[in-house]
Order: C-alpha cells, then sequence, then structure tokens
C-alpha cells in the first residue's frame, strides 16, 4: 500500500470520526428497520421511499456529511497542524500526494455509505438490480464529494463552513428547484445515474433526473477539474 494512503486512512479512522460516521450511516436502515418493524409487513419500493429515504435522506444528508468530517480534514489537518510541509518538500509529484488523500476518504466513507445505501434499498423492498444501481450511484456521489472538499479543506481553513452551506444551499436548495442547476449538481448526477440504471424502479425520479450522457460527463468533469484544481494549489502553497 502506498505510504502516504496508509498514513492518510490511519489519521482519517480516529475514534470519534468512526464511530460519528458509522452512527449517521446507521440511521437510515434504522429507520427503515423501525417503519418495518412498526408496519408488520413488507415495505414497498415506491416514490415515498426513494424520495424521503434514498434522495433525500442518504443522497442529500448522509452522504455530503460524512465526507465534509473526512475529506475537508484529509489535507486541511496537514495544514493545520503544520506538517503539509513534510509532504510537499518530498520529491514527488503533487497528484501523487492528493490522490491518497482524496483514496482516503473514498475508502473510509464509501465503505460506509454504500453499505447503508445498498441495506436499505434491500430492506425498503428493492430489488438486486436497484441495490446494484444505488451502490453505483451513491459511490460516484463520494468519489465527487471527496474531491470538492479535499480541494475546500485545502483552500481555507473555514472549509467545513463552506461545504455546509455548499451542500444546504446549492445541492439541497438551488438544484431541487432551478432545472438548468443540476447539470452542476453532485445529487443530480447521482440520482440520475441510479435511475439510468434502473428506470422502472426509480421511475418516480424522472421529472427530476438529467440525461444520463450529461450526468456521466458531469460528474466525470467535477472529479477531474477539483483533482486538477487541487494539485494546482498544492504547488502553488508556501508553506513553512
Amino acid at each position: 500500500m502506498d505510504p502516504i494512503l496508509q498514513l492518510s486512512i490511519r489519521q482519517l479512522s480516529g475514534k470519534w470520526r468512526v464511530t460519528l460516521i458509522a452512527v449517521l450511516a446507521a440511521l437510515p436502515v434504522a429507520l427503515m428497520l423501525f417503519i418495518k418493524l412498526v408496519a408488520g409487513e413488507e415495505i414497498e419500493f415506491n416514490a415515498d421511499f426513494i424520495n424521503v429515504t434514498l434522495s433525500g435522506m442518504v443522497i442529500g444528508a448522509v452522504l455530503p456529511i460524512v465526507l465534509i468530517t473526512l475529506s475537508t480534514a484529509s489535507l486541511g489537518n496537514e495544514v493545520e497542524n503544520r506538517t503539509l510541509g513534510f509532504l510537499i518538500t518530498k520529491p514527488v509529484p503533487r497528484y501523487r500526494i492528493v490522490l491518497p488523500k482524496v483514496l482516503a476518504a473514498v475508502v473510509i466513507g464509501g465503505s460506509f455509505i454504500v453499505a447503508s445505501a445498498v441495506a436499505s434499498t434491500f430492506i425498503g423492498g428493492g430489488s438486486v438490480q436497484a441495490a446494484i444501481a444505488v451502490a453505483a450511484g451513491v459511490a460516484i456521489g463520494v468519489i465527487a464529494y471527496s474531491t470538492i472538499l479535499t480541494w475546500a479543506g485545502l483552500l481555507t481553513s473555514r472549509a467545513i463552513g463552506f461545504a455546509i452551506v455548499y451542500v444546504l444551499l446549492w445541492e439541497g436548495a438551488i438544484s431541487s428547484f432551478l432545472g438548468g442547476a443540476r447539470y452542476v449538481s453532485v445529487r443530480a448526477y447521482v440520482l440520475s445515474i441510479m435511475h439510468e440504471l434502473d428506470k422502472d424502479s426509480f421511475a418516480p425520479l424522472s421529472d427530476g433526473v438529467i440525461e444520463w450522457p450529461a450526468a456521466v460527463v458531469g460528474a466525470a468533469a467535477v472529479i477531474v477539474v477539483f483533482f486538477w484544481l487541487t494539485v494546482l494549489r498544492l504547488r502553488r502553497m508556501d508553506v513553512q
């Protein structure tokens, strides 16, 4: 394993952080189990489940919050602790520093969030195909948010505040009401990928998703652009 990746995973997998992530990831599953227990019957995989549990809770809340706790700290903590200088003085390309930092957040956060989303889908009456669609869409969302928030953590010491405003205002409010904004929304990419991979199960999303090619290209562009911006920022930083 790459030494920087190994170090980054160890830094981000502190007890309090992993506990918080585990609790957040468990919330949708616990909610579905509670509903199933109270209802005393199988839950229908319908519009209410998709909009409230998957789109609203897992993708709209748990996914970005988990990545905020991880990705803003990935390089942000190095700056705050004044240890970034030890990394950038090494004779390695800057992308080989950024990539392990992004991957560490993806590995830790992705494992919890994808598992939560898939488990919620099955408990909610979803098929195997629906679970695969959810896993694929959420995985793309994890990578996209990780690159954006890793860049934010390197850009400013107030990255958490910036990330919360971005998620609540842009991803949560503006992109939900303005159709054009969905073309530059990670949440819209995730939902569109899910819908494309299983159009029957996710038919209730039909009116709110963007075209499949636009979602794929948009997600890829976000990942590449923000990864490049992070590398560029790291090259230009004057670290004492």
